[in-house]
């Protein structure tokens, strides 16, 4: 009788032989997968940086020693106009108020559109699963057009100001947070809401509680998220002329020399204010998460 114990692999059994070799199998594809990506980036950013030269004729890599000239001349008036500062910031309190409600309306306004194109669709609760596509699309368009170019054509229609930047950002919120709180929703137990549907509930009454209260925390861990990048955009819609405090930040820039002290004045109370948003947000957002 041959002794089984001289055989390769002797005392594996074949499955955790199989395992094994698909095991390895998965990492090899990930290393080949590493990799193309990693060659991918390396052609694109020798692309970009090609491109750049050929725009720049020539002259980008020879600018670079000069990139901090600029922030470096802004930043010395600004020391020496400190004294300056506290006063700065007090006048442009109520540009950077404008700025905060614009995108709190404007985050307010996309949520509520989102939540009801999130479950539309989602597959599985979708009340006309035929609409699911189109709603996707719908929430795919939104997204896909920048802010920025939604707000100069509402510029153009209703001319300069806040309810612009409001519409603008709050069409691209409805666009993100509706894909966000779609995905939510996808992951949500449907236990409850077969169980609704077998007492004769309606699709309204099985989203409202059967589904709500369980994504309720992310979705609003979301919008949460979602009103910091709507300070940012707001800030960034002030520069084509929607107000606030980007506004301010663009004549300050456009006076230049002379003005830089309002420039950092500025831009110290837009960080400190995104700051605060941010630690704010993040830390309801734990909670809310947690559920604690």
């Amino acid at each position: 009788m041959v002794d089984a114990s001289f055989r390769p692999g002797a005392g594996k059994s074949p499955a955790l032989l199989d395992t094994r070799d698909s095991y390895l199998d998965m990492v090899r594809r990930k290393r080949m997968y590493g990799g193309l990506l990693l060659v991918i980036f390396i052609a694109l950013m020798a692309s970009g940086w090609s491109i750049t030269q050929e725009r720049n004729a020539g002259d980008f890599l020879s600018g670079l020693p000069q990139l901090f000239d600029f922030p470096s001349e802004v930043l010395s008036e600004a020391w020496a106009n400190r004294a300056n500062l506290p006063g700065l910031f007090v006048d442009h309190v109520p540009a950077l108020v404008e700025t905060v409600n614009i995108a709190a309306v404007a985050t307010l306004l996309g949520g509520l559109a989102a939540v009801p194109m999130a479950l539309l669709a989602t597959r599985g609760l979708a009340r006309w699963p035929r609409l699911i596509a189109p709603v996707r699309r719908t929430m795919d368009g939104l997204r896909a057009i920048p802010d920025i170019v939604i707000a100069l054509v509402l510029i153009y229609i209703l001319g300069g100001g806040p309810v612009p930047a409001v519409i603008a950002i709050a069409l691209h919120t409805t666009g993100a947070l509706g894909k966000l709180f779609s995905e939510v929703a996808e992951n949500a137990d449907l236990r409850p809401v077969e169980g609704l549907a077998s007492v004769g509930a309606n699709w309204s009454q099985r989203m409202w509680l059967g589904i709500i209260p369980q994504v309720a925390p992310n979705w609003l861990s979301y919008a949460l998220l979602r009103l910091e990048i709507n300070v940012r955009a707001s800030a960034i819609l002030g520069f084509v002329g929607e107000g606030g405090i980007g506004h301010d930040l663009k004549i300050a820039m456009q006076w230049g020399q002379g003005r830089y002290d309002q420039v950092v004045a500025i831009f110290l109370l837009l960080f400190i204010t995104i700051v605060i948003i941010d630690r704010v947000s993040d830390h309801y957002r734990h909670k809310l998460v947690r559920g604690t």
